[in-house]
């Protein structure tokens, strides 16, 4: 079963996860340059967990283009890895301060490979600069 680590990080406090495991590396995308959520008032305090933000995303457009691109780039590594029996594969997002769109993005994309790949995946998250619930 291919293992899948997906990250959210903020590049100014946190940077770019590193691997653990002997591969060395994965994906890396960056949400910058989506809206942020963070500069309206009424989502400061919240995260991409939260309903609010959520739905702000959900109908943002950039982010559901970005989203799509994304899936189109990864698919066909996911695939080919599931065929040759790879383990780890790791998928991280970036956002400046790790809390809106990357943890979005995040979550998401684990909805749609979990509707896409069953039970093929198994999938591991770690939002590096939110607080733990």
């Amino acid at each position: 079963m291919l293992k899948i680590k997906l990250y959210s990080f903020s590049y100014k406090k946190s940077g770019i996860p590193g691997d653990s495991t002997p591969n060395g590396g994965g994906f890396v995308f960056d949400c910058r340059f989506i809206y942020n959520p963070g500069r309206k008032e009424e989502f400061k305090q919240l995260t991409g967990l939260d309903e609010p933000v959520l739905n702000f995303l959900d109908n943002n457009e950039e982010m559901q283009r970005f989203l799509s691109q994304v899936l189109d780039i990864i698919n066909p590594a996911i695939n080919n890895y599931i065929s040759r029996d790879f383990t780890d594969l790791m998928i991280s997002f970036g956002c400046t301060g790790g809390q809106h769109r990357s943890v979005y993005a995040t979550e998401k994309l684990r909805e749609l490979l979990e509707a896409s790949y069953g039970d093929k995946i198994f999938i591991e998250i770690h939002h590096n600069d939110i607080p733990s619930n």
